[in-house]
C-alpha cells in the first residue's frame, strides 16, 4: 500500500516537473492541486506531496492567498552556475578534442543543423534538447568520468531555466549556432587544446552576458 502511494506521488511529481522543465508552467504559474489531480485521475494527497517535494527542490514556492506557484529564476544562481559550467565544459572539450572521431564531428554538424531548423520553427524546447546533445557528445569523449558527471549534474540543475532561457534572449540562440560552427571548425582542424578550451569557455560566458544584458 505504501509503495503504491509512493508511485502515485512520483507520477504527480514527474508530471509537474516535466511541465516546469519544458516551460508549460513558467515562473509565477499557479499550480492548482485539484486540477492536476483530475488530469491524472488521482486524489489530491499524492499531488500535494509531489508539490512539497518540488518546493524542497526550490522549483515551487507557496505564496499567501495564492498557493503553490512556480518559482522565479534565481538570476544570480543561474549566472554563477553558468560560469562554472563554462570552465568545466571548456576543459572537457579540450580533453575530448584528441579523441573525437570524424563521425562524431559529422554528428555535431548534424545536431547544429537541426538546432537551426528548430530555431526557424520556434521550437525552443527542441532547440534546448539539441544544444545539450551537442555539448554532451563532445564531453563524452573527454576520458574523465568524474568531470563528465560533474558537468551532467550542472546541466540537470539548469534544466528548468534552460528550457525557456532562450525565450528571454532569443538573439542568443542564433549566435549560439554560429559559435557551434566555430567549435566544429576548431575540432575538425585539430586546433591547439588551449585555444579550443578558451573558445568554448567564452561560448558559455557569452550566454551569461546576454542573459544579464537582456533588459
Amino acid at each position: 500500500m505504501e509503495t503504491k502511494a509512493k508511485n502515485k506521488t512520483q507520477l504527480a511529481y514527474e508530471y509537474i516537473l516535466s511541465r516546469i522543465e519544458n516551460g508549460v508552467y513558467g515562473p509565477g504559474y499557479r499550480v492548482v492541486i485539484d486540477q492536476i489531480a483530475r488530469e491524472l485521475g488521482l486524489s489530491s494527497i499524492p499531488v500535494r506531496e509531489a508539490i512539497r517535494q518540488l518546493e524542497a527542490e526550490g522549483l515551487v514556492e507557496f505564496k499567501p492567498y495564492t498557493g503553490a506557484v512556480v518559482s522565479n529564476i534565481n538570476e544570480k544562481e543561474y549566472i554563477e552556475t553558468l560560469s562554472v559550467l563554462a570552465v568545466l565544459e571548456g576543459y572537457a572539450t579540450a580533453l575530448g578534442s584528441a579523441h573525437l572521431t570524424k563521425e562524431a564531428i559529422n554528428e555535431l554538424e548534424r545536431l547544429n543543423e537541426w538546432m537551426e531548423r528548430a530555431l526557424e520553427e520556434l521550437e525552443l524546447e527542441r532547440f534546448s534538447e539539441l544544444n545539450y546533445e551537442f555539448h554532451s557528445l563532445i564531453y563524452a569523449h573527454c576520458g574523465n568520468a568524474y568531470l563528465e558527471e560533474q558537468i551532467k549534474q550542472i546541466w540537470q540543475r539548469m534544466k528548468r531555466i534552460r528550457a525557456y532561457g532562450f525565450t528571454f534572449v532569443p538573439q542568443r540562440a542564433k549566435a549560439s549556432i554560429e559559435e557551434h560552427r566555430e567549435i566544429i571548425r576548431l575540432l575538425r582542424e585539430q586546433a591547439p587544446p588551449h585555444e579550443i578550451e578558451q573558445y568554448v569557455r567564452q561560448h558559455k560566458i557569452n550566454t551569461a552576458e546576454a542573459f544579464k544584458r537582456r533588459r
